[in-house]
């Protein structure tokens, strides 16, 4: 179940439909495998149930050391990064997702890189560091080409990169 309608252009948050959030989360409120367990905190998330979604990313984190692949941990630590971030600790997302971004791309993984670069320069656009975010989806669209992403992904890297380069435009005419 997609519940993402698409992604606001100025917060670049994503906009979904909360009554379809709601009843997906009952449907798995009491399931406890892990790709579950990873929706359940991104539908809490997009909930703003924040300190909900802050523990069952923990437990995701937890989880997937234990019994997931190293590509489950890293999934499951971009999910807590963008908790983190909804939050408003973007030092300590920024940091999460540099350091999941880089195993990624060691291992050769360009996928789950993309994804890690994408949400860091989410957290840096929200945090108003515009030109690190626009860096970031440059490297996610890099990334994401490499993989072989569908025109959609490659399209919703695209319109990050614009909005960042939009919003530092603006603020350099604010500072003149």
């Amino acid at each position: 179940m997609n519940v993402i309608q698409g992604y606001d252009p100025e917060t670049l948050r994503e906009i979904v439909d909360e009554r379809e959030c709601r009843m997906r989360l009952e449907e798995i409120e009491h399931q406890r495998s892990l790709p579950l367990l990873m929706e359940r905190v991104f539908l809490l998330k997009v909930l703003d149930r924040l300190d909900e979604a802050l523990e069952a990313a923990e437990e995701a984190v937890r989880q997937a050391r234990m019994a997931g692949t190293r590509k489950d941990l890293l999934r499951a630590r971009v999910l807590h990064a963008t908790v983190l971030q909804n939050r408003g600790a973007h030092e300590a997302a920024a940091k999460e997702l540099l350091h999941v971004a880089d195993e990624a791309e060691g291992q050769r993984w360009a996928g789950i890189a993309a994804f890690a670069h994408q949400h860091r320069g989410r957290n840096a656009y929200e945090a108003r560091e515009f030109a690190e975010a626009r860096e970031s989806f440059k490297r996610s669209l890099f990334l994401r080409r490499e993989a072989g992403a569908d025109d959609a992904e490659l399209e919703k890297a695209l319109r990050a990169i614009e909005a960042a380069e939009r919003r530092s435009t603006e603020n350099v005419d604010v500072l003149i």
